[in-house]
């Protein structure tokens, strides 16, 4: 049997004329023999080839997306790539895409700025519309709130004027309360807010300064109320901040309520007043016109009644309204830093109820309310809409008159990482380095003088006010720059700086902390401190007077010719001389001119007519002069006499 077979199978003989291979010994099996590298080299080959003359395989063609349809979408400032995203209707992978393309390598909570995203929203057939974000969050609000949920809110009122008319006194009499004795020489230095009740009914007061520095925080003022009261003083009349305050009150569109105050005092014309609020636009009701006009007295509290009575009628006609459960919005009447509780801002709420514990932005500042207080100093939990309120737990200092928001938390903080950015990067920006046209300037105005400034201020409305005011005081010849200007206390920082800038720190009702004064003394800086912004701005204005140069002014008084030279022993020279122009004077000074050119100028030692001492000769006589120490005169010599006098000098 042969090896390979099973048991009880035919053999199968080999075809006829064939031999089978011989095997050498040893050798293995064909069908076991490994191919050598030749041959396997030759099999891949092979293959290759025969993948080459093949028929190629077919691949799978992209989908052809559908073109999308043109639409317009609503962002905010500092929109993130997974807000936008979700905006557009986009996967996130294919908005990183596009991002990558143009070189920008941003994850989902990184903002965009706005010309980024309105490349990306016409990458995708969408037209975008930038709103900022309080504008958005009124959007959202005006799309929550309800119509049945609206409810009647009392009137914010403005009071405005000019400064000394009584604002804060006619105020003092409505709350029953001593405002004016702590305001600082008698006048308003920022803006306070104060809640009273008439009849069941709470009005909100916002008492402006009156004071021509703060036309800022009047401007302020006059946009976020309801109602402008205008206080006119019936002896005064109409004075130049209060056409400034009826020109505010008319850019915000809010409606007038005229008080014509110290009506008490004798000998006033009030058709006088009248005559001049009608001049600028404000006519009485009882002379036709449209304007509520009421003659109280602050000071006796006539008509007072009749004042507030108006004021809620005025507030009846515009029908205001809020809904007390939304989130809160609302504006930064002012902010100051205290030391024991931190940075404090008094905010208006106009709309919503604002929470201890609520998240929110103001400007570019991020903050969680810890506490609210009342005018009276009270801790409150709750503040509905036309509510002042002072609130903690801001992470900085925001701007008095920046929106007031409450968002969630991650909300807050991107929006207000990307303004704080971008304060940064304007910041920047101005500190640019030095260009040659801005050194060939400075060059140019090298003999300007500057007064460098530190400024501290109690409240950032004063700093704002004053910063301006102090900025206007630049003229061509004496230039004021504020290097610093903040809230809070005087301290080492501020001194070191002025100490390195040769700058005079300035100080508005705040006091320099114990190390910081030592510091001044130690480093000679010159500390500042006023209550009065008007001292300030005064002060300010002596100081760039000193820098400047005194000015002298020559008067010429007369000529004389020498027709002969006398010489007295022990004396010296004398020129009789004879006036031809003017008059000669003791104590003139003398310029000797000889062919019109000068040769000596000093003063006179001694004047006379004949032999007697003369105080001074006039046109047409003969005279003696003598010249200290100088003797060489000769005939011929033409005197020439003048004084100089110092000029009073001006900015």
């Amino acid at each position: 049997m042969q090896p390979g077979m099973n048991r009880g199978a035919t053999p199968v003989a080999p075809p006829p004329g064939t031999r089978p291979p011989v095997r050498p010994a040893g050798s293995p099996a064909p069908d076991q023999r490994r191919p050598s590298a030749l041959e396997r080299f030759q099999q891949r080959y092979e293959r290759h080839v025969e993948k080459k003359l093949g028929t190629p395989t077919a691949r799978p063609q992209p989908k052809v997306e559908a073109p999308r349809e043109h639409r317009k979408v609503t962002l905010t400032e500092g929109i993130t790539v997974g807000e936008l995203a979700e905006k557009l209707d986009v996967k996130f992978n294919e908005m990183i895409k596009k991002l990558m393309e143009r070189g920008v390598f941003a994850s989902k909570n990184q903002s965009l700025d706005r010309e980024m995203a309105k490349d990306i929203c016409q990458t995708f057939n969408a037209e975008a519309d930038f709103v900022t974000f309080e504008e958005s969050v009124m959007l959202d609000q005006v799309e929550v709130s309800a119509p049945e949920n609206l409810l009647p809110r009392g009137p914010v009122v403005t009071i405005m004027g000019h400064v000394d008319h009584g604002k804060t006194s006619l105020l003092d009499s409505i709350r029953k309360s001593r405002v004016t004795e702590q305001e600082h020489g008698g006048i308003t230095q920022h803006i306070g807010a104060y809640q009273v009740e008439v009849k069941e009914r709470k009005i909100t007061f916002l008492d402006t300064p009156g004071h021509e520095a703060f036309t800022l925080m009047r401007a302020r003022g006059a946009k976020v109320t309801d109602i402008v009261v205008l206080v006119v003083a019936a002896d005064d009349g109409v004075m130049p901040q209060t056409i400034e305050s009826i020109s505010h009150t008319k850019a915000a569109k809010v409606p007038f309520v005229v008080a014509i105050n110290k009506i008490d005092k004798p000998g006033i014309n009030v058709d006088r007043v009248k005559r001049e609020l009608a001049e600028n636009g404000l006519q009485a009701e009882d002379w036709g016109g449209d304007t509520v006009m009421v003659e109280v007295s602050a000071k006796t509290g006539k008509n007072l009644d009749h004042l507030l009575e108006m004021i809620l009628l005025v507030a009846d006609l515009q029908t205001l309204k809020a809904d007390p459960s939304l989130p809160a919005t609302g504006v930064v009447l002012e902010a100051k830093v205290d030391k024991g509780r931190g940075t404090v801002a008094t905010v208006l709420v106009q709309n919503g109820t604002l929470k201890v514990g609520d998240n929110f932005i103001a400007g570019a500042v991020y903050g969680k309310v810890r506490a609210m207080f009342n005018e009276h100093s009270e801790a409150v939990k709750e503040a509905p809409p036309s509510t002042p309120v002072e609130v903690l737990g801001l992470q900085g200092m925001p701007l008095a008159g920046d929106s007031f928001q409450c968002v969630d938390d991650e909300k807050a903080r991107s929006v207000a990482q990307y303004r704080q950015e971008k304060l940064r990067e304007t910041a920047m920006a101005k500190t640019s380095r030095l260009t040659l046209d801005q050194l060939h300037r400075q060059l140019a105005e090298g003999d300007v003088k500057e007064v460098a400034i530190v400024l501290k201020c109690d409240v950032q409305g004063s700093q704002e006010a004053l910063t301006e005011m102090l900025t206007k005081l630049s003229t061509d010849k004496v230039k004021v720059r504020i290097l610093h200007s903040s809230v809070g206390a005087i301290t080492e920082t501020d001194v070191l700086l002025a100490a390195a800038s040769n700058a005079i720190i300035v100080g508005f009702n705040v006091r320099p902390e114990r190390k910081a004064a030592e510091l001044a003394n130690r480093e000679k800086v010159d500390i500042r401190l006023h209550t009065i912004i008007y001292n300030v701005v005064d002060e300010i204005k002596r100081a760039m007077i000193g820098m400047l140069e005194p000015v002298t002014k020559e008067t010429r008084l007369g000529t004389a010719e020498v027709r002969n030279v006398f010489r007295v022993p022990k004396v010296g020279a004398i020129a009789g001389s004879y006036i031809t122009d003017g008059k000669i004077t003791r104590n003139a000074e003398v310029r000797l001119l000889r062919d019109n050119v000068v040769i000596y100028e000093g003063k006179i030692s001694s004047l006379k007519r004949f032999k007697d001492d003369a105080s001074e000769v006039t046109r047409g006589y003969e005279c003696g002069i003598g010249i200290q120490n100088f003797n060489d005169l000769k005939v011929g010599d033409v005197i020439e006499a003048f004084v100089t006098e110092n000029v009073e000098v001006t900015l």
